[in-house]
């Protein structure tokens, strides 16, 4: 029972938002085979506690292979260790992720190249397609990765730190430190001022 409203509300989340196409309807059909097993466990509320302390034991998410859709070149966060990774889950209809992504811009250009802040944007949406990504972040101009994480990563992501992480308009982020350990950020929008004052003691560390 663990998983299964994640799962179910990121099927809510998909396909509320874009037509359902074979990715959609495959993922609804299997949710719907594992809500059919998953009936008898208590449903638990995770503590903010209980997720970091779940989450800082290397998540196999950040050690899964994802391309990034502006080179082709296939990657892992964790080849970003040592580094401080801001991980935005997103999708391109969302009006409140473009004016997250624009804080994040700014963030860059406030912190400067060498700060040690690598960001990755997440397109969440199942939908959504990597070129048409590609032209949406060359339109707006932002320089940093993007890739379209895998059905595993996402519904890893929701059971490790909630429902709400597959829901674009609340700009959910979460940051890795530099060793690995995953944070994630209150949900709603977050000014590069917030951004900043929240990864700071993690860009300090190691420096």
């Amino acid at each position: 029972m663990k998983l299964l409203i994640p799962l179910l509300f990121a099927v809510f989340v998909i396909t509320a938002c874009a037509p359902m196409n074979a990715a959609t309807e495959a993922m609804v059909e299997e949710t719907s085979k594992e809500i059919k097993v998953q009936t008898a466990e208590p449903v638990l509320e995770a503590t903010a506690e209980a997720m970091t302390e779940e989450a800082s034991n290397s998540p196999a998410w950040t050690n899964s292979d994802l391309v990034n859709i502006k080179t082709g070149e296939t990657f892992k966060l964790t080849d970003f260790a040592g580094n401080v990774v801001l991980v935005e889950n997103l999708a391109m209809w969302c009006s409140s992720c473009l004016k997250q992504q624009q804080q994040v811009k700014l963030l860059h250009e406030q912190l400067g190249e060498d700060s040690g802040l690598i960001s990755i944007g997440f397109d969440i949406d199942q939908n959504e397609e990597a070129e048409d990504l590609k032209k949406y972040v060359e339109n707006n101009g932002f320089d940093w990765v993007y890739t379209i994480p895998s059905l595993e990563i996402v519904r890893e992501i929701a059971n490790l730190y909630g429902a709400n992480f597959l829901n674009p308009p609340l700009t959910p982020i979460l940051i890795i430190d530099r060793q690995g350990v995953v944070h994630p950020m209150n949900m709603g929008l977050k000014s590069a001022e917030d951004i900043k004052l929240f990864i700071e003691p993690f860009l300090s560390e190691g420096m």
